[in-house]
């Protein structure tokens, strides 16, 4: 921060004495004004000569009215005390403005002294200019009543703190009620009491801004003050609320008890005054036992409590105190203002969550009864401590974070002081979870303020002592930016303003030179805090295990062991030994480890499992060993160790690939490294690899281990929100069908080298199925039909059966090398059930004989199976006439009658026989309701009735198919919408299935853990969990009834030639 003045006022580096002895003697006012930084030259020369801070004639210093001392013959307006500390004000203008509106409304003898005075007075000139230049609000005060500057007068006043009985006392008696009283009761409620309490209170603010200003009071006890004067204004509140009750009112004993800033004593200049309410029957002599009287008593309680919010928050002729916030009490809005103590009790021992009993972290009495409010402090006491041993806490933790991140505009994020990234909010929030977590063993850390809190975490080990305090630095400094932009205009603000003439404000308020300053300054402070849960959560974690900084930093085991399983990690002495194993010891590894493992832990934690990510990242760092460019990848690449630690804690499937192709790792270096390779690159590299290496097992592993690799990347592309389903879909296909390609051409090459002679056939192979449609996911299978024909020059030389079993000595050469077992490798099961007579059949066919087939025997759904028949591998040209031949089957220009529902019954029949027993069917992806067989089915029915006539519909695609069929009038697009969002759901969460525990499933799990894995392979926060399922089988219901309306209109008889008869 810039420099402060002996006096304790900021001062700009270079703003005075520089100036004033630079500038050329016999200069105008208007010159010399401009370079003492005011703006408004034109108009304050004239206000200055009317106040008689210069001549009128010679434009020199003036000493009338004493308000500078003499005028010296230099002429140089800096030799005037009262605008040389003018000249000092976060905004000259507005304090010369403001002193000058004070001099003009104020009676003339007023006016005259406090001129006087302010020549005379430098204590109290630096105080009122301070004032003035940093709060219009209170300059807006002054003047509406000019004699409350000598409130400021008193220099003994100012250098002593306020004692908060005495100012108890003081807001008392302007409202008319005796201090002394047992239950001071106000003159009345009327307009003119509540505007004589916010004289008063103002008053008193004033006083306080004054010191805070001028450096006579440190922010520690400033907010603590504010948090007294608070207190007080909500005891005179009281009063003005207990004057309108009826004097046969039962008698009841209402405590508030302050929460938040204020029960924490670190209040704000303008803040919400966050309280709850507990009562208790009043002592009148008469037993109060039974339950009548507790209600009558109730009854007058909550009239004081709606009465003393109301005086706080009335606005009138002087404004409005505060605004009492009643938000926080059992129930929120929807609960009762006030309850017994008994009801308190009762609700947090049964009902509360983590969050109430986090706020219950700085309850403290602030008024009414006070031994009625320390009761219930005492009650909820144990309670707190106890919270992070209670179920759900970790999640409850984490859904806090993410609702305070996701309520803040985005555009305003870097700016708010409070909430934004690096801004109080992560600092409160880190301390007190530190507070929950070890403060039930340890009554140390049990302080209602954040300051405090934190040194006391500093003095009992728990957090560096270093970290605690470039901690405490960065919060200072966000509480006084914030307190700066309050003061201004004495509103809730958090946000750093973008008018650069506020920022400069703000900046010399401060004590900056310049705005940019100050803003590098904030900027640096929202760094070094966006880091502090490395810092407080996980760097003592490591000194735990590896006995590092030992006289600063002292957890135990067992304490170790909380704040891991208070993170969200299950098994905590495994995942202690987890940390000391990779870092522990002396080594450059170790020591790297040690640097990294902080913010590694913060991003484990952050995910559904964390000790699998652990486990994970301990078994990839030692397959690894001392690779060199592992650990350099993570420390010195932006991003990668984030990327590594998140992927390994919420994928299963690719922490199993990682551990067996660690070199995968430097996937993660950029994100432009995660970009699909394509076909046909892959094709290239894998018929390069294959020709390397002539042992076809061989050749085919390490084709395998390059999609292996490729596996990974699309993997956490997918789970880093790089790739949509449809282009995961496209990038499984194509490194499916490169991997087929080489399989085929090492199957191939077999042949020849056995028989020592050409391979006398031309094969290809068909994808069918997802893998036709390119639309596979990470747990497919890969359905292929194969055809082949013979070579030209064995046409004559070779019979028909010697052609086929060459063809089929290569087919099942390839199938067995795919099949060949390959470690951690996912497999690629080739599936070739769809091809004619199923498992009965040859496993390839020439063109002929499958024309033969489907003139003669085929059914309805193979025909709808070939819809998604394309060429994947093999001779191109034969696979191109294969699927010119099957256009005239998959799309004929009439359908023969019953096709359409025969269909529609195969549907049912799978969904009724093909679901487990047990199962919940709507929740089953693929044959559910509104499942990726509904939307595929309709598609397809559409396909084979309308594609001969619509070009369009002539895709293997999902997708493309849907969007063609609004193209042609055969769906509405809201019926499309809502297709397309179904599939893509299903389809993303069958992956998220995958990719989260390792092995397919066709079934949203219910059991919380599982489906708490599964929502976080989808990206989705902690908080929406739950409502996974609901959302799901909400989907499917509506798609359902888009796919039974479709089907319905495709067996109405009503359509053109080619209609289902």
């Amino acid at each position: 921060m810039g420099d402060v003045s002996r006096t304790g006022v900021a001062r700009v580096p270079g703003d005075l004495g520089s100036i004033g002895s630079t500038h050329p003697r016999g200069s105008s006012v208007q010159a010399q004004l401009a370079r003492m930084g005011f703006t408004n030259v034109d108009r304050f020369a004239v206000t200055v000569r009317r106040l008689g801070l210069v001549d009128h004639d010679d434009e020199r210093p003036s000493g009338a009215a004493g308000a500078a001392g003499a005028a010296t013959p230099s002429g140089d307006l800096y030799d005037n005390a009262l605008l040389a500390e003018l000249a000092r004000a976060a905004n000259p203008d507005l304090a010369l403005a403001a002193l000058e509106r004070i001099v003009e409304t104020a009676p003339a003898d007023v006016g005259r002294d406090l001129l006087t005075v302010l020549g005379t007075r430098p204590g109290l000139r630096t105080r009122l200019v301070a004032v003035l230049g940093a709060s219009a609000a209170l300059g807006d005060h002054l003047v509406r009543h000019p004699t409350d500057w000598r409130v400021l007068a008193d220099d003994d006043l100012m250098r002593t703190p306020p004692d908060a009985d005495l100012t108890r006392a003081r807001l008392l008696r302007a409202v008319g009620a005796g201090p002394d009283m047992p239950l001071p009761r106000a003159a009345g409620d009327s307009t003119e009491v509540l505007d004589a309490l916010r004289v008063a209170y103002r008053r008193s603010l004033m006083i306080l801004a004054a010191r805070d200003l001028t450096g006579a009071v440190s922010l520690d006890d400033a907010t603590a003050e504010l948090a007294d004067l608070a207190a007080a204004a909500l005891d005179a509140a009281l009063a003005v609320a207990r004057s309108a009750l009826s004097p046969s009112a039962p008698p009841a004993r209402l405590a508030v008890v302050g929460m938040g800033k204020c029960g924490g004593r670190e209040l704000n200049y303008v803040s919400d005054v966050d309280v709850l309410f507990v009562a208790e029957p009043g002592d009148d002599g008469r037993p109060a036992t039974t339950s009548a009287a507790r209600t009558a008593a109730l009854g007058t309680a909550t009239s004081l409590a709606v009465g003393m919010v109301r005086a706080c928050g009335a606005v009138t002729g002087e404004g409005t105190l505060f605004q009492v916030d009643v938000g926080l009490r059992p129930e929120g809005r929807d609960g009762p203002l006030v309850r017994t103590l008994a009801s308190h009790d009762a609700y947090y021992r049964r009902w509360a969550r983590t969050w109430e009993f986090q706020a219950l972290l700085k309850a403290r009495p602030i008024a009414g009864d006070r031994e009625v409010g320390e009761q219930l402090c005492a009650a909820v006491r144990p309670l707190v401590w106890s919270a992070a041993s209670r179920p759900g806490f970790v999640a409850d933790v984490r859904a806090m974070r993410r609702r305070v991140e996701r309520s803040l505009p985005r555009a305003d994020a870097d700016r708010d002081l409070k909430l934004g990234p690096g801004g109080l909010r992560d600092v409160e929030f880190a301390v007190q979870l530190l507070q929950l977590v070890h403060g039930r063993a340890d009554p140390t850390l049990r302080a209602v303020s954040t300051l405090p809190a934190l040194d006391a975490l500093a003095r009992g080990g728990y957090v560096g002592r270093r970290d605690a305090a470039g901690l405490a630095d960065a919060y200072r400094f966000l509480r006084g930016t914030e307190h700066r932009l309050q003061l201004q205009r004495l509103r809730r603000v958090h946000t750093l303003p973008r008018d650069p003439a506020e920022m400069r404000w703000l900046a010399r308020s401060l004590g900056f030179a310049t705005a940019e300053r100050m803003e590098a300054e904030h900027a640096r402070v929202a760094r070094f805090v966006r880091r502090l849960h490395e810092r407080l959560f996980y760097q003592p974690l490591l000194e735990a295990v590896a006995r590092l900084s030992a006289e600063e930093v002292r957890l135990t085991p067992a304490e170790a062991r909380d704040r891991l399983a208070a993170l969200g990690f299950a098994d905590t002495g495994r995942a202690l030994r987890h940390i000391e194993a990779l870092t522990s010891g002396v080594s450059r590894t170790a020591t790297i480890q040690r640097r990294l493992l902080p913010a590694m832990l913060h991003w484990f934690a952050d995910a559904a499992d964390p000790d699998a990510g652990l486990l994970a990242y301990r078994r990839v760092s030692e397959a690894l060993g001392h690779t060199p460019w592992y650990l350099r990848l993570l420390r010195d690449e932006g991003g990668a160790a984030e990327r590594l630690a998140r992927l390994l804690a919420a994928s299963t499937y690719v922490a199993d690939l990682m551990q067996h192709a660690p070199e995968s790792v430097r996937l993660l270096r950029t994100i432009d490294d995660l970009r699909p390779s394509g076909r046909e690159q892959l094709v290239r590299v894998l018929i390069a690899i294959a020709r390397r290496n002539p042992a076809r097992e061989q050749a085919v592993g390490r084709a395998r281990a390059v999609r292996r690799v490729e596996l990974v990347r699309v993997a956490c592309a997918d789970l880093l929100g790089l790739l949509d389903v449809a282009a995961v879909g496209q990038a499984l296909s194509d490194a499916a069908a490169a991997t087929i390609e080489a399989a085929l051409f090492v199957a191939q090459r077999r042949f020849e080298q056995e028989t020592g002679r050409p391979l006398p056939v031309r094969i290809a192979v068909i994808a069918m199925g997802r893998l036709g449609g390119e639309e596979l996911s990470y747990g497919s299978d890969a359905d292929v039909v194969f055809v082949h024909e013979p070579v030209d020059d064995s046409r004559g030389s070779l019979t028909d059966s010697e052609v086929a079993a060459a063809a089929g000595s290569v087919v099942a050469e390839l199938l067995r090398l795919l099949a060949l077992p390959a470690g951690a490798d996912p497999p690629l099961v080739l599936d070739a059930q769809l091809r004619p007579e199923g498992r009965a059949g040859p496993m390839t066919r020439t063109l002929a004989s499958y024309a033969a087939y489907f003139n003669r025997w085929s059914q309805g759904w193979e025909a709808q199976a070939l819809l998604r028949a394309r060429p994947v591998a093999g001779d191109a040209a034969l696979g191109e006439r294969f699927c010119a031949w099957v256009d005239g089957i998959r799309y004929p220009p009439a359908l023969r009658p019953g096709v359409v529902a025969e269909l529609v019954r195969l549907r049912g029949r799978m969904e009724a026989e093909r679901i487990p027993s047990g199962v919940d069917h709507t929740l089953h992806l693929k044959l559910g309701p509104g499942g990726l067989a509904d939307v595929e089915w309709a598609v397809q029915v559409l396909q084979l009735r309308h594609a001969h006539r619509v070009p369009a519909l002539r895709t293997t695609s999902t997708l493309a198919g849907l969007r063609a069929a609004v193209s042609a009038g055969l769906l509405d697009p809201a019926e499309a919408a809502t297709l397309t969002q179904a599939w893509t759901t299903a389809s993303r969460i069958r992956n998220a299935i995958m990719l989260a525990r390792g092995r397919p499933g066709d079934v949203l799990p219910r059991q919380p853990r599982a489906l708490a894995q599964v929502a976080g392979a989808l990206g989705r926060p902690a908080d929406q969990t739950e409502t996974l399922m609901g959302d799901y089988r909400r989907g499917g219901a509506h798609a359902r009834a888009v796919v039974e309306a479709v089907f319905a209109r495709e067996l109405d008889n009503g359509y053109p030639a080619g209609a289902d008869g």
